[in-house]
């Protein structure tokens, strides 16, 4: 059978070449047409690739295949060529091309040469892959204890686009970009790059650097060393301020590079104090020192900076300013009255440090004033000048003067203003009725409409319809007790400027004086906003004030969305979420469906309610 298949083949080869023979007389010997082909290219580099050619027929046999290249179409075996050497059954044959330019073009056929000539497969092309730019370092100059100038040049692409470019730099030699470095633009060309925050008196090794899409390629190494730097020093707030004192510190965090030869604070009236100022020098460790100021002036504003020395000269921390206490007296005013008068608050009976409060300005540092509410019929009580019983601790003498021996001060039910003069060691306690006049109040300038006062929120509290023109707040029916708002920005002075009322409406009015000579009000008109609402979210809907029922309503057609209660037309207070415990900026209050509703709120209890008609 092997030999008959041999026959057959033989006979098959004669057949070719009879008919090689009729097509052509320059090629008697080798019948090569077609005879090969250049099938591919395969695995491309920055300088190498593999051509794959395909013997179609030999003819007569060839005595060389290989591929031969160029960077020029059609190329021949007078360009570059590569011969196949390999022994191979197969007529697929593999060719290497090596040492070629990263980043062309180039053109491969396979080629075939036998005694007739030499004949070639298609043309293939392919582009050999760029490789990582080429760098040069520039020298490091301009050194300092923490920073220096570098730089380098782009001397070559690598065949593809440089987007980015710097240099690299550490204390380790051969940096890479996986550490610390610059970023100096893209692109070929010198670049200069800044170094900064290094160590004092520490050698530093720099490359170039430059990134394309074959990576990133380094220039030569540098090194250089820093110069000694000043240390590195932060400062500790100041705490533990007293009329006289205070206590600060701070921590050296780097040395600069050199032996820390004296640190502690400077401290002084201007800001900004140096060594030359007042200086104490710290004796604890110094990554972190603690240090008292003490013989200071009361109520004075100081600086103080914490310093560290070495043979590059004196660093300093943070500048911190901060203030003694003024010669400010607080006394409590415990007594038998407290739980009752104000409850909820977490205050107790007889207990100075759990009582309210009379405190003095730093203006007026002997005079101590204080707004109590009491609740009993008789109240007994005293005044307390620690937060506890050390004492002293004054009674009435009986004739208005403050005693130690004395007995407790007796006061009916009601609120009072209370005020002490520590010096002259007298008291007055006068009880007050608070209210609201002014030629926007019902009763104009002749009279106050008076406000309750609410143990629960320690507020006197009211509803009143106001013109747009302006109140203050009186008690007594006497202007020896009046306060008003020089800035009208809810804070209150006494005999202060009157307050001014823009927009006529209901209003809900607050005083609140539970703590001394700190004296707040508020006026707030209250209306609906929401997509339910006639005005959506641009425009509210005002509210009125039902005295029947304490409370703030609207009847008004409602669509199916949502609203807020808001005060003033801003946002500055609005309230949401739950009807039954309304939040400051809470959800919004949804309508399920559509109709006529009647809308109450409550400014105190902060509650409402939602009714369809």
């Amino acid at each position: 059978m092997k030999n008959k298949m041999i026959y057959r083949f033989m006979i098959l080869l004669v057949a070719v070449a009879a008919l090689f023979a009729a097509c052509t007389e320059e090629t008697a010997h080798v019948r090569l047409e077609p005879t090969l082909s250049t099938a591919n290219t395969l695995n491309i580099t920055s300088d190498s690739a593999t051509v794959v050619g395909f013997v179609i027929a030999e003819g007569d046999g060839f005595t060389e295949r290989g591929v031969c290249y160029s960077t020029t179409e059609n190329p021949t075996i007078d360009n570059d060529k590569k011969a196949y050497t390999e022994d191979t059954p197969n007529a697929t044959f593999y060719v290497r091309l090596s040492g070629l330019t990263y980043a062309t073009k180039y053109y491969a056929r396979a080629y075939a040469t036998g005694e007739a000539g030499t004949v070639y497969g298609e043309q293939v092309e392919f582009t050999t892959l760029p490789v990582v730019p080429f760098l040069s370092t520039a020298a490091i100059t301009e050194i300092t204890g923490n920073s220096a100038i570098g730089g380098g040049e782009v001397t070559g692409s690598g065949g593809a686009d440089v987007t980015a470019r710097g240099i690299v730099f550490g204390t380790e030699a051969n940096p890479t970009i996986s550490g610390d470095k610059t970023a100096d633009g893209d692109g070929v060309g010198t670049f200069e790059s800044m170094l900064e925050n290094l160590k004092g008196n520490t050698t530093y090794y720099v490359r170039a650097y430059a990134s394309n899409t074959a990576g990133t390629g380094y220039g030569p190494q540098v090194s250089f060393k820093t110069l000694v730097d000043l240390p590195k020093v932060s400062t500790t707030a100041v705490t533990g301020v007293t009329k006289t004192s205070g206590t600060t510190g701070g921590a050296v965090t780097d040395n600069g590079g050199d032996d820390i030869t004296a640190y502690g604070i400077v401290w002084g009236m201007s800001s900004e104090p140096t060594t030359a100022d007042n200086v104490i020098d710290a004796t604890m460790p110094l990554d972190s020192f603690v240090i008292e100021i003490t013989g200071l002036e009361k109520y004075t504003e100081y600086y103080v900076r914490a310093f560290a020395t070495n043979s590059a000269g004196t660093a300093y921390g943070e500048n911190i300013m901060f203030t003694t206490l003024a010669d400010i007296l607080t006394w409590n005013l415990p007594g038998d009255y407290v739980e009752a008068s104000y409850p909820g608050s977490g205050l107790t009976n007889w207990s100075p440090d759990n009582s309210p409060q009379v405190i003095s300005t730093i203006e007026n540092p002997s005079s101590l004033e204080g707004f109590v509410y009491f609740a009993n019929d008789n109240n007994q009580w005293k005044f307390a000048t620690q937060p506890n019983w050390d004492g002293p601790n004054y009674g009435d003498d009986g004739s208005g003067n403050l005693d130690a021996g004395a007995d407790n001060i007796n006061s009916p039910k009601g609120f009072y203003k209370i005020n002490a003069d520590a010096t002259a060691l007298t008291y007055t306690a006068i009880k007050q009725v608070w209210g609201v006049i002014g030629s926007a109040s019902p009763m104009g300038w002749d009279d106050e409409t008076p406000l309750v006062y609410s143990p629960e929120a320690v507020k006197w509290q009211g509803v009143l319809h106001l013109t747009a023109a302006d109140i203050k707040f009186r008690a007594n029916h006497d202007w020896g007790f009046n306060y008003g708002s020089d800035a009208a920005d809810g804070t209150l002075q006494p005999g202060g400027e009157n307050i001014p009322v823009a927009v006529e409406a209901d209003y809900a009015i607050e005083i609140d004086f539970s703590t001394p000579n700190e004296y707040k009000y508020s006026l707030n008109r209250w209306g609906l906003i929401g997509d339910a609402t006639p005005g959506g979210w641009s425009d509210d809907t005002d509210m009125t004030w039902d005295a029947d029922n304490g409370v703030f309503t609207v009847t008004l057609d409602l669509t199916a969305a949502s609203f807020k209660f808001r005060a003033n037309d801003g946002w500055d207070l609005n309230y949401g979420g739950d009807l039954s415990a309304l939040s400051p900026g809470g959800d919004n209050i949804s309508i399920a469906e559509a109709g006529n509703y009647t809308i109450t709120f409550d400014p105190w209890g902060l509650t409402a309610t939602v009714t369809k008609n």
